[in-house]
């Protein structure tokens, strides 16, 4: 969830002064933000209830999509055709798909606050036309904070002398950990770069695991019972040709994030943290350091490596690193006014007095800041070296983005207002 950056006499320039340099080819591009960023009116609703987890009212609505053009289609459609004789051999109806459009949907809470975007494709088999169905694009991360969460992550991990060539390659497992699911595009993005990434999604809410399934697009094949078996035995044919590879390492939980972390025994080398509720609070007990939430957080982490990202309010998309960390997060949003308490308790709680450490980077166009905490790091206590973590993480994240081919730069989300948390 985010707030986009107020509007005053200062924002033509810092809109200018302090953007990310342009890359056309990335269809999550901020750029593209008008498309979606409407009011309801503006939009198709095409899905809407009432939460009984306190998210209030939750919509889905639709927005038109410029990208990809059309003259790109045909060949999407050829990709279609081969994926499915790929997967189905030797089966006798020629199958020829047909692209309706691309959409943007934006999960809603309240008709004020957009919880997640994500990017659709609709498409339908020619000898059907009723068969619609819907694919969101794993590669499209929409919203900024989201490419900062995956970018720091990495580029953290990776200065552990974590082996993240042979995780890409699939030749070793990363565990991860997503506490928070919106509309999906955060972890079906990671399972779609990382072909050894194994991700665990914990969602409180059943309407939003709906409305992501339903509505925007993310794999039904993930969904998980309590008893870790799949809601569905096995995946349609379509769905084998959209994901195969990819939803058999995506496991989707409806949990309370507490419970869940409490009770679980897997150890996790990177967990992500994006949980909001209806009224845009990050709750008490997710950041409160005597809650059982931290402390079992604490245990379920890898003891070496393991890297912990939060994605947090602030009240400006512009941080000084001479201020403090109670003058840069102090301020007007629901949570900025306890941001540093936030980051004070994951660092003590996560790190202690082991070698590790915490920082902050802030992020472009929203009002969003990445927290992350990580063991390791090569820092064995005493007093960290500002210099030395900001050179290791750019050189890290140079290399994250090469791996992975990212349409965008890891770099500029990494260095971006930089601040350790004491």
């Amino acid at each position: 969830m985010w707030a986009r950056a107020k509007l005053s006499s200062t924002w033509g320039i810092r809109r200018f002064s302090t953007a990310l340099r342009r890359r056309i080819e990335d269809e999550g591009d901020w750029i593209y933000a008008s498309e979606w960023w409407g009011t309801e009116s503006d939009g198709q609703t095409v899905l809407q209830s009432v939460s009984d987890k306190g998210n209030g009212v939750v919509s889905v609505l639709a927005y038109p999509s410029s990208r990809p053009n059309t003259v790109y289609w045909p060949g999407i459609e050829k990709w279609l055709q081969q994926r499915f004789k790929e997967i189905h051999p030797g089966y006798d109806h020629n199958v020829r798909y047909r692209i309706l459009g691309y959409q943007w949907r934006v999960l809603r809470f309240n008709d004020n606050t957009r919880q997640s975007t994500v990017k659709l494709m609709a498409a339908y088999d020619d000898s059907d036309p009723g068969s619609v169905f819907f694919m969101q694009q794993a590669h499209c991360l929409a919203v900024p904070y989201l490419k900062s969460m995956v970018s720091t992550g990495l580029a953290t991990i990776a200065s552990c002398n974590y082996d993240l060539t042979n995780v890409i390659k699939g030749k070793k497992t990363m565990n991860i950990l997503c506490i928070g699911h919106g509309g999906g595009s955060l972890p079906l993005f990671l399972a779609s770069k990382i072909q050894g990434a194994r991700i665990h999604i914990i969602e409180i809410d059943p309407l939003v695991i709906s409305a992501s399934i339903q509505a925007m697009g993310f794999p039904s094949f993930s969904l998980t019972s309590s008893s870790g078996q799949r809601v569905k035995p096995k995946p349609d044919p379509i769905e084998e040709v959209l994901w195969k590879g990819i939803h058999e390492r995506l496991i989707l939980y409806e949990s309370d994030a507490q419970d869940f972390i409490t009770n679980t025994s897997d150890i996790y080398d990177l967990i992500f943290i994006d949980a909001y509720n209806g009224d845009d609070i990050f709750p008490h007990d997710l950041w409160d350091p005597r809650s059982p939430f931290l402390k079992s957080l604490k245990n379920r982490l890898h003891p070496q490596h393991g890297t912990v990202v939060v994605n947090l309010h602030s009240d400006s998309d512009i941080l000084d690193s001479n201020e403090s960390m109670e003058s840069v997060f102090s301020g007007i949003l629901p949570m900025s006014k306890y941001v540093s308490a936030v980051c004070k308790s994951y660092k003590d709680v996560i790190v202690g007095k082991d070698c590790g450490l915490g920082y902050t980077v802030s992020v472009p166009w929203v009002c969003n800041a990445s927290l992350v905490v990580c063991r390791g790091f090569g820092m064995n206590g005493g007093v960290l070296d500002r210099n030395f973590v900001i050179d290791k993480l750019v050189s890290k994240s140079i290399e994250v983005e090469n791996l992975l081919n990212f349409p965008f730069s890891c770099l500029e989300y990494v260095k971006r207002g930089f601040l350790l948390v004491d």
